[in-house]
């Protein structure tokens, strides 16, 4: 019994834990692109 519960919540914790990691790329994505502008999209030198 524990360990379907414990299934259970982790069913519930995993699609939190990825939407924290899109929001968190996505943050440093943007702070990358405002410190180092046009970086993005062209290769380095």
């Amino acid at each position: 019994m524990a360990q379907d519960n414990s299934f259970v919540k982790y069913l519930s914790l995993a699609p939190v834990l990825l939407f924290a990691n899109l929001i968190f790329t996505a943050v440093l994505l943007i702070v990358f692109n405002n410190l180092f502008p046009d970086l993005l999209f062209h290769p380095l030198p």
